[in-house]
């Protein structure tokens, strides 16, 4: 192991780890991991590590992943490795990049920080940045490189459905909409969404005819799956034969997933980056490009 890039993995992204491992040709290594009766967590590293460590965590429910890492990452350095790697397929907290009433916290600036201080380098993919126009505005002093599942999801819409027409569910979908068309010409456009809380939106359909198409709405992130779910039945309600969701992050929290179901969507595809059964694309060979062209050399 000391000459080979090591990863370090954590028992619940075990499958990912070990496909990544098997596709970068890296050595998958257990963190293992125990929690105090008072919740406390206490992390166990290999032994010894070589100069450099790749670290998978996907930051779904981010809260007690961030202290994983803190832990992780200042362990690793003491046990050998000088070179740190964060793969971290889904980036948590970035959507919060401007305070928007005096005192709120801007996540996306602090958790971008803190990672910084801990890596030398982040691989992720689709974060969600709004008004910032690079992470590298984000993570400061970190070689970041950022992928997208969009291609990947639009070869998989291009094997499952003739002659698709891409609907982004808002304006800020447009430019993933836009990637996953490009290689096959596909036809796309996007909605205009006013949110009005959490899951309350209002959502108004561009002026195109999808009568008898085969829809699909394709974003980067699903969390409540109400705006998702409103595309859906604008779409049915203007004559698409059928409707199915594509996206690069699976969170689905709550019941989003069946609010899917009964908006008239047939079939739910995802990517990886975060483990949920509608995954149909894996982002591990191109994550294993990006690491290999320089996220760990």
């Amino acid at each position: 192991m000391a000459d080979s890039t090591c990863l370090l993995y954590f028992e619940d992204e075990a499958r990912a780890a070990l496909h990544l491992a098997d596709v970068a040709g890296m050595v998958p290594q257990l963190v293992q991991r125990h929690r105090f009766p008072d919740g406390e967590l206490k992390l166990r590293l290999p032994a010894t590590l070589p100069s450099r460590v790749v670290v998978l965590r996907s930051l779904a429910y981010p809260n007690e992943k961030l202290v994983e890492l803190m832990l992780t990452a200042d362990t690793a350095r003491e046990l050998g490795a000088q070179h740190l790697t964060l793969v971290a397929p889904y980036l948590a907290y970035m959507r919060q990049d401007i305070a928007f009433v005096p005192g709120e916290a801007v996540s996306q600036r602090i958790v971008g920080r803190y990672l910084a201080s801990m890596f030398d380098a982040l691989v992720t993919v689709d974060p969600h940045l709004h008004r910032i126009a690079s992470l590298d505005e984000v993570m400061p002093g970190c070689t970041n490189t950022v992928l997208s599942g969009a291609p990947l999801l639009g070869d998989l819409i291009a094997q499952r459905r003739t002659h698709p027409f891409l609907l982004g569910p808002d304006s800020e979908s447009a430019q993933w909409v836009a990637r996953a068309a490009a290689a096959h010409g596909f036809e796309f456009a996007a909605c205009e969404k006013i949110r009005h809380g959490d899951q309350a939106v209002e959502i108004a359909m561009p002026n195109i005819d999808v009568r008898g198409r085969a829809v699909v709405l394709l974003d980067d992130v699903a969390s409540s799956g109400r705006t998702l779910a409103r595309a859906a039945q604008l779409a049915l309600a203007a004559g698409a034969a059928s409707v199915d969701v594509a996206v690069t992050h699976a969170l689905f929290a709550g019941d989003a997933l069946s609010v899917l179901m009964a908006a008239g969507v047939t079939e739910v595809w995802s990517t990886d980056c975060i483990a949920h059964s509608s995954n149909a694309v894996s982002v591990a060979p191109a994550i294993a490009q990006a690491l290999s062209r320089g996220g760990r050399a």
